[in-house]
C-alpha cells in the first residue's frame, strides 16, 4: 500500500490515516484507491472492530487534489456505485477531525459514523469557490444529518462551520481539545468495542435503512435486523444484569 494511507492496529481498534500532511490531507488518485482498500480491509478484518480514520499533522481532509485535477484527471464519485464512500461499512467508523475538513473533505467526515472534532476545527464547502462540483455524498449525507435549510447554507456560501456551531447543529459528536481528536476517538472506539457486537451493528443497520421508508416498514426492518442479536447476544445479557451486572446506567 501507498504510504499515503497509514494503517495501524491496537487490539480491535483500527486506525486509518490520510498521510499528506503538505497538501492539508487532499486526496489524489492514488490516495482515494488506497484510502477505499483500507476501509475494505477494516471491514473484512473480523478481529477489528470500529475503525479512526484521521488525517495526519494538523487538517483532516481538504478535499480532491485541485491540482491533479487541474491537470486534466477525472475524478470517478467518492460516493459512487463503486467509490469507496459509496455506503456505510458494516461496522463503526469515527472520524477524528482537526483542523479543516472541507469540501470532498467535509464528505469523508459525514459518511463516517461519529465525529470527534478538535476546538479549532472547521467544515466548509470551500470548493465552491472554484467550481468543483460534490460528487462524495455531501449534498445528500449533509441535508440528511443537519436539515435542508442548514446544509444549503453550508453548500451555497461556502461559510465556514467551526466546532461549537457544528456540535450545536449535529455535525460535530464531541469537542475534544486541539491535539486530542485521535486520542479521544481511538478511546470512544475501544469504549465500543466492548459492547456485544451483534446488537450494535444491528441497530447501527437499522438506523441507516430507515431513511426514506414509512414507519411500517422501517419497523419491520428493525425487527428484521435484531432477530440475530436476541438469538446471540440478548439472553445472555439479560442474565448479566438480573446478576447484578451494570446497575445505575454502568458500562458493563
Amino acid at each position: 500500500m501507498t504510504s499515503k494511507i497509514l494503517v495501524e492496529k491496537t487490539g480491535a481498534v483500527t486506525t486509518i490515516i490520510i498521510n499528506r500532511p503538505e497538501v492539508r490531507n487532499a486526496l489524489d488518485l492514488e490516495t482515494t484507491e488506497a484510502l477505499g482498500v483500507a476501509l475494505r480491509a477494516f471491514e473484512m478484518d473480523e478481529s477489528a472492530r470500529v475503525a479512526v480514520l484521521c488525517g495526519a499533522g494538523d487538517a483532516f481532509c481538504s478535499g480532491a487534489d485541485l491540482k491533479e485535477l487541474a491537470s486534466g484527471t477525472v475524478y470517478d464519485a467518492w460516493a459512487g456505485e463503486h467509490g469507496p464512500l459509496s455506503r456505510p461499512l458494516a461496522k463503526p467508523v469515527i472520524a477524528a477531525i482537526a483542523g479543516y475538513a472541507c469540501a470532498g473533505g467535509l464528505g469523508v467526515a459525514l459518511w463516517c459514523d461519529l465525529r470527534v472534532v478538535e476546538r479549532s476545527a472547521t467544515f466548509a464547502v470551500l470548493s465552491r469557490r472554484w467550481g468543483v462540483p460534490m460528487s462524495d455524498g455531501t449534498t445528500v449525507r449533509l441535508p440528511r444529518l443537519i436539515g435542508l435549510s442548514r446544509a444549503l447554507d453550508m453548500l451555497l456560501t461556502a461559510r465556514k462551520v467551526g466546532a461549537e456551531e457544528a456540535l450545536a447543529m449535529g455535525l460535530a459528536n464531541r469537542i475534544v481539545e486541539d491535539g486530542q481528536s485521535r486520542t479521544e476517538a481511538e478511546s470512544l472506539a475501544q469504549m465500543m468495542c466492548e459492547f456485544p457486537q451483534v446488537a450494535m451493528r444491528s441497530d447501527r443497520m437499522s438506523a441507516y435503512h430507515q431513511e426514506g421508508m414509512d414507519l411500517t416498514a422501517a419497523l419491520i426492518a428493525e425487527d428484521t435486523f435484531a432477530a440475530k442479536a436476541k438469538t446471540l447476544e440478548a439472553g445472555e445479557g439479560a442474565a448479566r444484569f438480573a446478576s447484578g451486572s451494570g446497575r445505575h446506567g454502568a458500562l458493563q
